[in-house]
């Protein structure tokens, strides 16, 4: 088979994620696939009904999202454990000096699926693609990503080095079964870099959020006279990007699509008086003993605004949350603060 760079941001490589049994993966897809197909038909005739009343969409999704958000935190009540953080592998204290070297814990394990046919999660397939970086670089990937945090002015983006004394590092937190908050276990990270190796801040994020959105947005900002900087990124890179890629799949968004390295709800809307997708994308993390998203809204630009040249990028509302506690869902969180301050902007 062949894997490319491509497969492997997107999730399509078919290399194992943390779960070795691809029964049990089966399984797990399986039973998210029922629960999908007897939900939507319920959705369709609620969607039916209110479009009957001529109630408007943007009022009648809001009562289905906020119980999507109380569904979602009962996971991060006390004494309640994500299944995907009962895997082993989380919890590796092995330190490797390469990210090629750690390629040996997944290398000889078989692939779930034939490249490009269907999604799996895989933070592994990331560390795979960050050897790739090591490789072609000629440079330790972490040196390579030191440097391009630096391009991008996110000074406190360190790496989660256990033995590094780091000012300000928070520490992280567990519910253990009884329910009682306890320290986070000791892991070592050095085995995926690039999957949930480093330690950054909310200015930080946002930061890098500001720089991708800057580039998304440069190339449709005509007559600027020569006073617009180039964006760290091509504005064709990022669309390519920010594009979801067929055949994927995303757990924490129902609107979106995976793309690549990104989760992206495109721009939809099918009748008139009704829903309204906006276009965003957003990706959320998760590691031992804490959580984080990041969500980038870009504002829909005045063409005629943007031609002459009487605003400039980035415009857009970019919302990034971290808390120093394990399996708590925050992409709806974030969705909602976005909207919120997206609305007060096109108020003004």
């Amino acid at each position: 088979v062949t894997i490319t760079t491509r497969l492997l941001v997107s999730h399509l490589s078919g290399i194992r994620h943390y779960e070795k049994d691809i029964t049990k993966v089966k399984e797990e897809k399986e039973k998210a696939n029922r629960a999908l197909k007897l939900t939507k038909p319920c959705q369709d005739k609620e969607q039916k009904e209110k479009e009957g009343k001529g109630i408007e969409k943007t009022d009648s999704v809001k009562p289905r999202k906020e119980h999507e958000g109380e569904v979602k935190s009962r996971n991060s009540e006390p004494g309640r454990r994500d299944k995907e953080f009962e895997q082993e592998e989380y919890y590796l204290k092995e330190k490797f000096e390469s990210v090629i070297e750690s390629l040996k814990i997944f290398k000889n394990d078989p692939l779930f699926f034939k490249p490009g046919s269907q999604f799996l999660y895989s933070t592994y397939g990331f560390t795979l693609l960050s050897a790739v970086v090591e490789r072609v670089s000629g440079q330790k990937f972490t040196d390579y990503m030191l440097k391009m945090f630096r391009d991008l002015d996110m000074l406190s983006t360190v790496l989660d080095d256990n033995e590094a004394m780091i000012y300000n590092r928070a520490r992280c937190y567990v519910y253990n079964k009884k329910g009682r908050l306890v320290n986070a276990p000791y892991v070592d990270n050095s085995y995926k870099w690039a999957g949930g190796g480093f330690l950054s801040s909310v200015g930080d994020l946002l930061k890098f959020g500001n720089a991708l959105l800057y580039s998304y947005q440069a190339g449709q900002f005509k007559n600027t006279k020569g006073k617009l900087l180039p964006g760290y990124l091509k504005p064709e890179t990022v669309t390519m990007m920010w594009t979801p890629v067929p055949k994927t799949e995303v757990s924490w968004d129902r609107d979106g699509k995976y793309a690549m390295a990104w989760a992206v709800v495109e721009k939809k809307q099918q009748c008139g008086c009704c829903r309204q997708q906006r276009h965003y994308a957003s990706h959320t993390g998760g590691a031992v003993g804490a959580s984080s998203v990041l969500l980038i809204l870009p504002e829909e630009l005045d063409s005629e605004a943007a031609a002459t040249g009487l605003v400039a990028p980035p415009r857009g509302v970019i919302v990034t949350i971290i808390c120093n506690m394990q399996s708590v869902s925050l992409n709806s969180t974030a969705l909602k603060i976005a909207r919120e301050f997206d609305k007060e902007k096109r108020a003004q």
